[in-house]
């Protein structure tokens, strides 16, 4: 089905949007655009940049006046059907797709505090807990999407304890998991190490001034603190949500305050993300390095292999 005749079957109406929401056959339309609109609230409040904002507002005004059924318009043209409505970017479509398949969506559950990556890892079949702790401390991945990626692009099987063999085992599961019938969309190396080493020194000396909002993360948070610094902020062209790594190991080597995790976007509003630490062994010692990109820190530091 072509983007004009997805448009006319699919296409916003101008019937009040709540007597929509209250069909059941648009309920899943529904439930998308109010998780939408809380994203935008959410961001608005933590001072994110209006673009993003108004994105998913404007995503949002599109899924609830959807004249039919979302969720079937994704399982009878997939991601590409979502992408063809006005206002739904690769980013955006990829999250609906993930709440549509999951029930979930986890750059919701992040901005609210709530993402606990390893749970969600071992959502997929043969992930049990110390699989699950071993990838995310290895890949820093916290979406099945981002996961998928890492199983194509060969990192997954780097994972300690994990080869070639059970690799692909648990990409089987998870091309069945998100319905792809398609290789994944590889996922860009994204902003430039300078770049990334600016927000990470920028988000760690506000949070030491205090100058940032904060939220309570649900993960390693008994009393329900409001105690994590969150920065969205824009750096040559870029858009970055910054915050410490709430994670086990985190906590175990007592680096939550050291460990800083970057989630970066362009206009097309689709995200990846980076590991900032402190390096503690080598010729890089004592210097912040971004996870998995050593080579361009040593070349950006004038520090010799």
């Amino acid at each position: 089905m072509s983007g004009c005749d997805q448009g006319r079957r699919y296409g916003n109406v101008t019937a009040n949007h709540g007597s929509l929401a209250s069909g059941s056959i648009l309920q899943v339309n529904q439930q998308v655009a109010d998780r939408l609109r809380e994203a935008a609230d959410i961001l608005e409040l933590q001072g994110a940049n209006p673009f993003r904002v108004n994105a998913y507002r404007r995503a949002a005004a599109t899924i609830a006046g959807l004249a039919g059924d979302m969720e079937a318009l994704y399982h009878e043209s997939g991601r590409d059907g979502l992408e063809a409505l006005p206002g739904i970017g690769r980013g955006i479509a990829t999250a609906i797709e993930e709440m549509i398949r999951s029930g979930r969506w986890s750059q919701l559950e992040r901005m609210r505090g709530e993402l606990d990556p390893e749970k969600l890892l071992q959502a997929v079949p043969g992930i049990g807990p110390g699989l699950a702790r071993r990838i995310h401390d290895s890949l820093h991945v916290d979406t099945l999407q981002a996961l998928e990626v890492a199983a194509h692009d060969g990192r997954l099987q780097q994972v300690p304890g994990l080869g070639p063999r059970r690799a692909m085992a648990i990409a089987a599961s998870l091309n069945v998991m998100l319905g792809h019938t398609r290789a994944p969309r590889a996922q860009t190396d994204g902003p430039a190490v300078a770049d990334l080493l600016a927000v990470d020194e920028d988000y760690r000396e506000r949070a030491s001034r205090k100058d940032l909002p904060m939220i309570a993360p649900k993960r390693f948070n008994p009393s329900g603190e409001a105690w994590l610094p969150i920065l969205h902020t824009e750096h040559d062209g870029w858009h970055y949500t910054a915050l410490f790594s709430n994670t086990a190991r985190a906590h175990e080597l007592k680096k939550t305050w050291d460990w800083v995790v970057l989630y970066f976007y362009d206009d097309h509003h689709q995200e990846g993300q980076h590991t900032v630490v402190t390096e503690s062994r080598g010729p890089l010692a004592g210097k912040r390095v971004v996870r998995g990109r050593e080579n361009e820190c040593r070349s950006h530091y004038g520090v010799a292999a």
